[in-house]
């Protein structure tokens, strides 16, 4: 069943696609992806108006979605924690723990 979590990451995940494709083409288009004609990638273009909040907005909406995937996959997993004789006990705040763990490491 889903929870109020996942209605809120389906939600951010639709806008991400909109804004998505909302945004610009920086190249020749579909032609310039086959012929390799839009090889200009690393060209000075500066992002103004219009271009630029819907960059910023793609950008944070993206932030939600990986911190809307973290808490689903945190919230959604049953942890369990072996005892040593073959029984699990479930603890909510291991799974936090081993989380934020795992998040730390990948900022360092």
């Amino acid at each position: 069943m889903l929870q109020w979590y996942d209605y809120i990451f389906w939600f951010v995940a639709v806008i991400i696609i909109i804004l998505g494709l909302l945004q610009g083409g920086k190249s020749e288009g579909a032609s310039g992806a086959i012929t390799g004609g839009g090889l200009n990638v690393f060209v000075k273009t500066k992002e103004r108006g219009s271009e630029l909040i819907i960059s910023y907005l793609t950008l944070g909406f993206g932030i939600v979605f990986l911190f809307l995937a973290l808490l689903s996959n945190v919230l959604t997993k049953a942890p369990t924690e072996s005892t040593g004789d073959g029984t699990t006990t479930g603890d909510g705040t291991t799974a936090i723990v081993n989380a934020i763990n795992y998040l730390l490491l990948l900022i360092k």
